[in-house]
């Protein structure tokens, strides 16, 4: 382990921004990290390449998630086909009557649906991006409110596949100290005010709705506004189910074709999480979300959902050649994000070979001080995240470290503060790191250019973070995680109130000056 590991997460994401191509920023990451791992041998390094590449796409998590992917990209194109799309934008129009109503809708889909961030991404993107199209809203704000709720809600519940894998990693760390009397579940849900950046980030949202943009995003809310563009100039959206699968079948639209697979989609994605995890062998809820098989459970969903709409398009009298081409469109839709997820699985692999996370670790934990711990576990779980952009690798890695050491400076009193923090850190990367699945997938379902996603989204995702980072080194000071939160959210209102104000006026400058 040594500072050379922390080299391809960083070519990644600065060619990314650079270049603005983030297939090719990838593969080079990827590249350099073998060239690394080979010791600077180029032959070697190209043979590690496709090797660690075909090695996370044969991975049975990995290999399933392609999979599923793929269905749910099928599944959105039998709603557009069928003209379930079509359906919901003519029962919200009439509710629906400005960009502000499009934002709080897909906000408060984000909210409901808290059990998975795949499935989050998948429906409200469905749900909203016509509508939010209608009203002029850039595909980088959609994708913004969509990324924003999609993993800070599913890692705070109440119940989702992300509680019960967290909840397992705090029983296993509390398990090695040898302790007693305490329950995990519990100890996650006292975690819950301590987790400051998912909560800060879930409000952050409809004080930026119900506020003024500011940074990227004010600039492509204003291109958007102006001229109609909902995505950049020479830029390329991920998906465009319109694009790839052309006009609706039929000219008449039913809102149940968009529904009904929705339905399908949820409950048996549902079941599959209770029932992959032994519910029906008696396990209660919790203990089975947190044995569960998220990949099963979800292609599961996923398929229900496919197999839903063509039912519903063989309802409608389509033919099997168009419900054979609607599939393979549906298919084709999903194919840069397959790519694109393979490539930062690969960077994954890179990162765990050469020992990055722990690297990090290693070089911080010499330091720590009671005092300073949750500010830097935060610290840490965010660099780790955005440079692997997997959450859940960075809880992996950091929780059974970080538990043992709150223990021992702290007691029993420091553990939610600790917990809170790994998790947080965690999220900030799974939220804003152009290698992170979530991040990929909230660029797909709102079809919008990826790089644009994440560079308009990060100033926006920093203010949460940063005031969460404050918020930790206030916390020996303050041990009250609910005043801390409290004084947060004034600062962050304030914050963004500021900044939006700030940004409004120059665009308003800029536009007197054009007008002169």
């Amino acid at each position: 382990m040594d500072i050379l590991s922390v080299i391809p997460p960083f070519v990644a994401v600065l060619l990314a921004v650079v270049t603005k191509r983030v297939i090719i920023s990838l593969f080079v990451s990827v590249l350099s990290g073998a060239l690394i791992h080979a010791g600077g041998n180029p032959a070697v390094a190209v043979g590690t390449t496709f090797t660690w590449m075909k090695d996370v796409m044969i991975d049975p998590w990995n290999a399933r998630f392609l999979v599923m992917t793929l269905l749910l990209g099928a599944g959105a194109a039998f709603m557009f086909k069928s003209g379930g799309s079509a359906g919901l934008i003519r029962l919200l129009a009439s509710r629906l009557t400005s960009k502000v109503r499009v934002g709080m809708l897909a906000w408060v889909l984000g909210i409901l649906i808290f059990f998975n961030d795949y499935v989050n991404s998948v429906i409200v993107g469905n749900a909203t991006k016509d509508i939010a199209a209608k009203y002029r809203m850039s595909r980088e704000k959609l994708a913004y409110l969509m990324d924003s709720t999609a993993a800070p809600m599913a890692t705070i519940g109440p119940v989702s596949d992300w509680i019960g894998f967290q909840v397992s990693l705090i029983a296993a760390a509390i398990a090695t100290l040898g302790l007693s009397g305490i329950e995990p579940y519990f100890e996650f849900l006292q975690s819950i005010p301590w987790n400051f950046y998912a909560l800060l980030c879930l409000l952050a949202v409809p004080m930026i709705i119900l506020g003024k943009d500011f940074g990227p995003m004010a600039k492509a809310e204003h291109r958007a506004e102006t001229t109609g563009e909902l995505v950049p100039s020479g830029s390329t959206p991920l998906s465009s189910v319109e694009a790839d699968l052309g006009e609706p079948f039929k000219k008449v639209s039913s809102v149940w074709n968009f529904i009904l697979p929705v339905v399908a989609l949820v409950s048996v994605a549902v079941w599959g999480l209770w029932y992959t995890g032994g519910g029906a062998e008696g396990k209660s809820l919790m203990q089975a979300i947190a044995d569960t098989d998220v990949s099963i459970a979800l292609t599961l969903g996923a398929f229900a959902m496919t197999v839903t709409g063509i039912i519903l398009a063989l309802i409608q009298k389509m033919g099997f050649r168009e419900i054979e081409e609607t599939l393979l469109g549906g298919f084709r839709t999903m194919l840069p994000a397959l790519v694109i997820i393979v490539l930062a699985w690969s960077i994954g692999k890179v990162t765990d070979e050469l020992g990055t996370a722990e690297f990090v670790v290693d070089v911080t934990s010499g330091w720590m001080t009671p005092a300073l711990l949750p500010f830097l576990i935060f610290v840490i779980c965010m660099f780790i995240s955005f440079s692997t952009g997997t959450s859940w690798g960075t809880m992996t890695i950091v929780t059974p470290v970080a538990i043992p050491l709150a223990y021992s400076t702290g007691g029993t009193e420091m553990l939610p503060i600790i917990i809170g923090a790994v998790f947080a850190g965690a999220i900030f990367g799974d939220h804003v790191s152009p290698i992170s699945d979530t991040t990929v997938l909230a660029s797909i379902f709102a079809e919008s250019d990826h790089i644009a996603h994440v560079n308009t989204q990060i100033p926006y995702a920093a203010v949460p973070a940063g005031i969460a980072g404050v918020l930790y080194l206030l916390s020996p000071m303050i041990g009250n995680a609910w005043i801390l939160l409290g004084l947060g959210i004034i600062v962050q209102f304030l914050v963004l109130w500021f900044l939006g104000n700030r940004a409004q006026r120059k665009l308003e400058a800029k536009g007197s000056q054009a007008l002169a």
